[in-house]
């Protein structure tokens, strides 16, 4: 028994049986005490920000946190991207970091960094094990500090106190501790302030407000006291469809932001923060609020949102046999034909949605049109990446599929974004998940374009031009995803579109479609 088998018995003992990993040496004893736990599910990414990305997906579907395996500063420096998307989700996640042996850093050896000083950004706990006695305090606090409140830790295991011996571990459940009270006089003040603003008062919803259930209760809530329900620009992972309360999702566009709650005067944050602009703009403000319009939380992140919303709904005096407006059918609308757009794959996505599938959407301005298509699909679980950080789209969906095996997971992926962790699809074929990525294939980083208008720039020149363009030579997702052992066709049609989405739904496993729009 050494310091990895203690590792690996305290994750199993409560419950983390996945591991999303990209060794290397100094890594080895812990690959060895994984080779003797088949119990723990051992996950290959060719690209630490596939491992870290399918991580966040994996979480976000179990509530439950998975563990990582990366190799030093620079292993750890590859997946920071996905790390901070899973920080801004409020992912639960266990980073492990394997490092040079105790005794062999003040050497300065090739790989030696500050390890600590790369994961603590992108980080809520960093901890470095002292030896092969501070294993199993080490990993059990790590496992607390994942969920409590959920949040990304990092867990650096030096090569010693992996391969140190240590007491046979008899690991047991680590006891978390309870979320804090519901704090009754916000929830009486919020109350008298929906009461004092009728029809002026806005309610924002994430994390396990966005929910099911919870978007039940926030749905009375908006019903019974003309409340506008809105949902953050970026969203974690929310559940859809017909016969769910459907907020409203702020815009991305900072204009069309600041007008959709220009005439809130009492904004209610439950389970997150007050939504900003995503970045400056010149003559622009960064608060999407107005300066006067009072801001309150019912409940912030950690705390039992459900059971916040409730007192709420309570304490304005409606029934919870109120009823709500849900989404019911499509809006009437011809199918599309001719030439492939984005919107014509939004509209053909929606429609055709399976029951109780994933979707996981990356595709940044090709597929805005599908979030509020959504609300009238089939009864589904949808996320984005949070952080702005592009490439976690193809990752999280494969996180998602491990975690649901028996679900489909649909990808709206961009092609810029798709291409920074494309080897995931090569862990999707590996591990035959049931996963369709669709790729928005417009040979253009389209979001670019867009910001450079909204800082004032019109004229897009040469130089501007061949940074902010995917063309010559134009990008081969076909033959991409068939080098990564993964089925694919492309579309440039809508009726092609149609047969091959189709088809796809109609089978299981791993299958791409390029959406040439």
């Amino acid at each position: 028994m050494n310091g990895a088998d203690v590792l690996c018995d305290v994750l199993l003992a409560n419950d983390v049986t996945v591991c999303f990993a990209n060794p290397g040496t100094s890594e080895m004893h812990f690959v060895a005490a994984l080779d003797r736990k088949p119990e723990m599910r051992c996950v290959l990414g060719l690209f630490e920000g596939v491992v870290t990305g399918a991580a966040d997906g994996y979480a976000r579907m179990t509530d439950r946190p998975a563990a990582t395996l990366l190799h030093t500063g620079p292993g750890l420096a590859n997946g920071l991207a996905n790390m901070h998307n899973a920080r801004r989700a409020r992912t639960p996640m266990i980073n492990i970091v394997g490092d040079h042996a105790s005794y062999h850093l003040p050497l300065d050896a090739p790989l030696t960094s500050d390890i600590e000083g790369l994961a603590a950004p992108m980080s809520n706990w960093v901890r470095r094990i002292a030896g092969p006695a501070d294993v199993q305090p080490a990993t059990e606090a790590a496992f607390r500090a994942s969920l409590t409140p959920p949040c990304v830790t990092t867990l650096i295991l030096p090569a010693d106190a992996a391969w140190g011996g240590a007491d046979p571990a008899s690991p047991g459940k680590v006891v978390l501790a309870s979320p804090p009270a519901i704090d009754r006089y916000a929830v009486r003040e919020i109350a008298a302030a929906i009461r004092a603003a009728p029809g002026r008062v806005g309610m924002v919803v994430r994390g396990r407000a966005a929910r099911a259930d919870a978007l039940e209760i926030a749905g009375q809530i908006s019903t019974g006291s003309d409340v506008r329900l809105f949902s953050e620009v970026l969203i974690a992972r929310m559940q859809r469809g017909r016969g769910r309360v459907a907020p409203t999702r702020i815009p991305y566009p900072v204009d069309a932001a600041i007008a959709a709650l220009r005439d809130i005067d009492v904004l209610v944050l439950v389970g997150g923060k007050e939504p900003v602009a995503f970045f400056a703009y010149p003559g622009k403000p960064g608060r999407l609020v107005r300066d006067d319009c009072q801001v309150l939380t019912l409940a912030a992140h950690g705390q039992d949102l459900h059971a916040a919303l409730e007192a709420l709904r309570d304490e304005l005096g409606i029934k919870p046999s109120q009823q709500t407006v849900f989404a019911t059918a499509f809006p009437d609308e011809a199918t599309p034909s001719g030439k492939l757009t984005d919107d014509a794959i939004a509209l053909s996505v929606a429609r055709k949605l399976p029951d109780n599938a994933i979707v996981c959407d990356e595709a940044v301005t090709s597929a805005r049109r599908f979030f509020a298509l959504s609300a009238f699909a089939a009864s589904h679980d949808y996320m984005m990446g949070t952080g702005g950080s592009i490439g976690g789209g193809i990752p999280m969906a494969t996180g998602a599929a491990i975690a649901c095996p028996d679900r489909k997971v649909i990808n709206l992926e961009a092609d810029g974004s798709g291409m920074y962790t494309v080897q995931g699809l090569w862990t999707q074929a590996r591990e035959n998940l049931d996963v369709l990525t669709i790729i928005f294939s417009n040979r253009t980083y389209a979001i670019l374009h867009g910001e450079m208008r909204n800082v004032g720039v019109n004229a897009i020149g040469e130089n501007a031009r061949r940074m902010l363009d995917l063309d010559h030579p134009a990008l081969d997702w076909v033959s991409l995803a068939k080098g990564m052992g993964v089925e694919a066709a492309r579309a440039d049609t809508c009726e092609r579109f149609d047969a091959l989405l189709d088809s796809a739904l109609s089978r299981r496993g791993p299958f791409l479609i390029e959406a040439v729009i």
